[in-house]
């Protein structure tokens, strides 16, 4: 296939000027030749193909499928580099997936550990204004077609990257968008009731008589946002399901549910309609009907797979927001059900098990309640990403106080959610999320923090308030709150602001010193765990949050998130480039570029390296959460492993205080042994430590340190 046609070049005819006004707002029959156009660019019709390429063929039936397989997962790959290629700045004259197939990154990747490149999503993105491509709103999870954006190269060149990548032991994991897509030719064609496309989406038909409750649609814009009441309202009469239990990205000025109307569209039999339609994020972003008959979403959806795996030769895929894939409303309550929906479940679990039985792996980026994530595992997704025990380490990092996570580590294991199904990460695309949903959805229930009983919501609400005060409270202007309960910011500015600096865009060498430890300790905590170790260009280069004003038009809609989103260039190739090829300005970069700092033994990807090769040599992977016990110390935080495959186990120990540490650990099952040091946040690791016959492991910690050790 070639590449992407979202930058076909524009060719506007008189015959179609209806079809050509701004969004979809068209007052008389659409041209023949429109519909043609905007049928052709869609992934409905695009999927037939891809089917095509599948369907009867003996490649459906070489793998099984049926039940997840971690195992085989983090076999393949279980150091990830998380990509955003919005962000990625090239050499010049080369794209996106040019830089990510270099041969110098990919062996700079495979030099520090790293064996899988999760791309972030590539594929063309935004919508359809006329024959105009109109840009992504929300970081290209607006899906449009199932080629590559043209920004980022080709198909071509995205064929020769997975290839460049094998060669050197990585492989690469792209993008499912299951639960929505942008306004594309899909909707376009949906709005104008052709065919049966609008039993893609979750879109009703409002009759003419009630045109009225909608409301105008401001000039400028082909949809409006409706207020509370009018939603409660639509509701009662039975239209749509009414409001939902969740409204991500509220605003009052522009999004107060997740439900729009169009504006009057003639459809292709000549009637004249208004849509009310779901959004669970942006408005930009319609929500897909994953229970129609005409079954278009799961087909679009199919597609992407057969397009990813078998066209692109990605060996894997996240499911992005996967648990918002259903919508119910709930007679006698006042709030729909989409979280964790069980056609959420259902069409999660048909999605892995079409990967799987193309050769392929998944996973999830789900934020749900323990048990629902226990529900989405059993025949879903292989791994889960981790955001059960971000909260408590980015709390632990802001405060000292590890007492939450080891409430958290304890609470996985009494609930078997083992930690190996588990993408732990440091930054991505999103903001520093505090959402920790268990403790949200158990608001009333108890939970032991340490020597204290408290209820979930108050633990949940303490948690947040705490950080926000030590990272917001001091002057703080380099980070900015999220409107769903975070931080905008890089993990490296968190740690600046934990650590006191109110300007990390001049710090001294001391100061970059304490940033750095801080953050080399948040590595450890997520690279000694089992499973998968995901870790972005942000984190690599040191990357500070870019201005708020240096932001300009990406800040229009007011979504901070972008000042975590700046550009970086990890080999050095354009120091002189202020930006990315896609326009984002360049974060200043607190380490330096890869090659810089693999020269340079002290270095944060120095450090990174050695951590790495302790936990490849250890089979960390792999490895079993046996106990996190409590700590007299508040800052400390332990976890010990079972590594199966060696018959040992492995003790993992942090101080995320300020205060340097001396504590006691009982292990009578490890009594009379050795615990030999095999990584140390500080340097190299440590002398072997004696265990007593008692069991007593004596372990010293100087501030914000961490320490890994095997025993045989």
């Amino acid at each position: 296939m070639g590449a992407s046609t979202s930058e076909t070049p524009e060719v506007h005819h008189p015959a179609e000027s209806e079809d050509a006004d701004v969004f979809g707002k068209t007052s008389t029959l659409p041209d023949d030749g429109y519909v043609r156009w905007l049928e052709s660019r869609s992934m409905l019709h695009h999927a037939n193909a891809l089917s095509d390429s599948i369907s009867g063929k003996h490649v459906q039936w070489r793998n099984a499928y049926g039940h997840p397989r971690p195992d085989d997962f983090a076999r393949a790959a279980s150091v990830w580099f998380t990509s955003y290629p919005q962000a990625i700045m090239t050499r010049r004259g080369t794209t996106v997936l040019q830089t990510l197939g270099d041969e110098d990154l990919l062996s700079a990747f495979r030099d520090l550990g790293i064996e899988g490149i999760h791309t972030g999503p590539m594929k063309s993105a935004g919508g359809i204004s006329g024959r105009r491509h109109t840009p992504t709103v929300d970081g290209l999870f607006d899906r449009i077609e199932l080629n590559v954006a043209t920004e980022f190269g080709t198909n071509d060149q995205y064929v020769q990257m997975t290839e460049a990548a094998g060669r050197n032991g990585i492989i690469v994991i792209g993008d499912l968008v299951p639960a929505h897509t942008g306004k594309g030719a899909d909707f376009r064609l949906a709005e104008r009731a052709y065919k049966n496309y609008e039993g893609i989406y979750t879109m009703v038909e409002i009759p003419e008589a009630d045109w009225g409750l909608l409301g105008s649609v401001p000039d400028g814009a082909d949809s409006v946002n409706l207020p509370l009441p009018t939603v409660q309202l639509l509701g009662e009469r039975g239209y749509i399901p009414g409001p939902l239990e969740i409204v991500p990205f509220f605003d009052l000025a522009t999004k107060q549910t997740n439900w729009s109307a169009t504006d009057v569209v003639t459809g292709v039999d000549g009637r004249r309609r208004r849509w009310v339609y779901l959004h669970v994020f942006k408005a930009g972003q319609p929500s897909l009907n994953w229970l129609d008959p005409s079954l278009g979403a799961q087909r679009i959806v199919m597609a992407d797979i057969v397009q990813s795996l078998h066209v692109l030769g990605a060996k894997g895929v996240r499911l992005d927001a996967n648990p918002l894939m259903g919508v119910e409303g709930r007679p006698g309550l006042e709030k729909s059900w989409v979280e964790g929906h069980p056609l959420a479940e259902g069409g999660s679990n048909m999605i892995a098990m079409m990967v799987r039985k193309l050769g392929g792996y998944s996973f999830q980026e789900i934020n749900i309640c323990l048990e629902d994530l226990k529900r989405f595992s059993v025949w879903g997704a292989d791994l889960s990403y981790d955001f059960i025990t971000r909260p408590p380490y980015l709390y632990a990092m802001a405060t000292g106080d590890a007492g939450p996570l080891r409430m958290v580590l304890r609470l996985l294991k009494k609930e078997g959610l083992s930690l190996d199904r588990f993408v732990h990460a440091l930054q991505n695309h999103d903001e520093l999320m505090f959402d920790l949903a268990h403790l949200r959805k158990h608001g009333d229930e108890p939970f032991r923090v340490g020597e204290n009983t408290v209820p979930g919501k108050a633990l949940y609400d303490d948690m947040y308030e705490e950080a926000k005060k030590k990272i917001l409270d001091h002057g703080t202007s380099f980070i900015r709150e999220f409107s769903n309960r975070g931080f905008c910011g890089t993990l490296v500015g968190y740690a600046a602001a934990a650590c006191g600096i109110s300007d990390p865009y001049h710090m001294s060498a001391e100061e970059t010193s304490r940033v750095q430890q801080l953050h080399v300790l948040a590595a450890a905590f997520n690279a000694m765990q089992p499973g998968v170790f995901a870790i972005s260009g942000w984190d690599l280069v040191g990357a500070l949050p870019v201005p708020a004003e240096a932001l300009g038009s990406w800040l229009d809609d007011q979504d901070y998130r972008w000042m975590n989103r700046g550009a970086f260039d990890l080999m050095g190739t354009n120091p002189g480039a202020p930006s990315s090829e896609a326009g984002l300005p360049k974060a200043v970069a607190v380490y330096g570029s890869l090659p810089d700092q693999l020269r340079d033994p002290s270095s944060f990807a120095s450090q990174l390296k050695r951590m790495l090769r302790a936990r490849k040599n250890c089979s960390i992977a792999l490895s079993k959460l046996v106990s996190a016990p409590e700590t007299q110390n508040q800052g400390l935080v332990l976890m010990e492993l079972a590594l199966e495959e060696r018959s040992a186990s492995l003790i993992t120990v942090m101080n995320f205080g300020m205060d340097p540490v001396e504590e006691c650990f009982d292990f009578p099952h490890l009594a009379g042994k050795r615990a030999a040091s095999v990584f140390s946040t500080h340097g190299d690791p440590g002398t072997t430590i004696e265990i007593s016959d008692e069991g007593v492991l004596p372990v010293r910690l100087s501030p914000l340190m961490g320490e890994t050790f095997i025993i045989e």
